[in-house]
């Protein structure tokens, strides 16, 4: 039986998630079959929860379709393609379940779809504070990488590319800002990062924050272009 602890206090993020991301695994994986209830008696005696925490569980899970609660029936498990496929925390189950190498797929070919352009549409719209912050973190990325200081670099990526997407002038490349971070994260998490940044990967960052730092979209385009194309290659070779 899985044990979460509960020192903490009920509305404690660390409580209920753990949970959720267990059991949407399950259903990813399929120990939870489609269709198939469980009740929160049975989720509080598997995870050693209070009933207060279960219905939490229940409640982040039924929010991105991964389940939906049914009087005198349970919680149902509902299948992968109703999930909210854009929720980070959903992105992230997938990256840890059996599904990383379909989800490693949609994910960069989402990045190659829009990143290039938020780059360039950063050029144009970030204003000038923007700007020259992505052009500091190129320049900390830099030192950060070729020192080895990796957790240090991850975080300056991550802020970089958030960055873009934010104030790209595009509201719904804003809006995947955290799907972004969250994709960063992930293959971090699972090893898929590679442990030394190459050097070409820090140029092409460099381009893109001179790039937006001169206003010039093209520029910001094509570095941001080689980045993500760097990235593809590197998910087809390993997977």
């Amino acid at each position: 039986m899985t044990k979460y602890g509960e020192e903490k206090s009920e509305g404690s993020v660390l409580m209920h998630m753990p949970v959720a991301e267990e059991l949407a695994i399950d259903i990813l994986e399929g120990r939870w079959e489609t269709g198939k209830a469980i009740t929160l008696e049975d989720m509080q005696r598997r995870f050693s929860i209070s009933r207060t925490v279960a219905r939490e569980v229940a409640r982040q899970l039924e929010s991105v379709g991964a389940v939906q609660v049914k009087k005198r029936l349970g919680i149902v498990a509902q299948p992968v393609d109703l999930w909210a496929a854009l929720n980070p925390e959903v992105v992230n189950w997938k990256l840890h379940s059996n599904q990383r190498r379909d989800q490693l797929i949609s994910l960069t070919e989402l990045r190659l779809a829009v990143e290039p352009a938020a780059a360039a549409g950063a050029a144009t719209n970030a204003p000038v504070d923007v700007r020259t912050k992505i052009g500091v973190l190129a320049v900390q990325m830099r030192n950060m990488g070729e020192s080895g200081h990796l957790e240090e670099f991850h975080q300056l990526d991550i802020e970089f590319h958030s960055l873009l997407l934010k104030y790209s002038g595009n509201e719904l490349f804003a809006a995947l800002a955290d799907i972004v971070s969250t994709i960063l994260r992930g293959r971090v998490e699972i090893g898929m990062y590679p442990q030394k940044p190459e050097p070409e990967a820090l140029d092409a960052h460099q381009e893109v924050a001179d790039g937006i730092v001169k206003g010039d979209a093209a520029m910001a385009r094509e570095g941001m272009r080689r980045i993500v194309d760097e990235v593809d290659e590197a998910v087809s070779s390993s997977i």
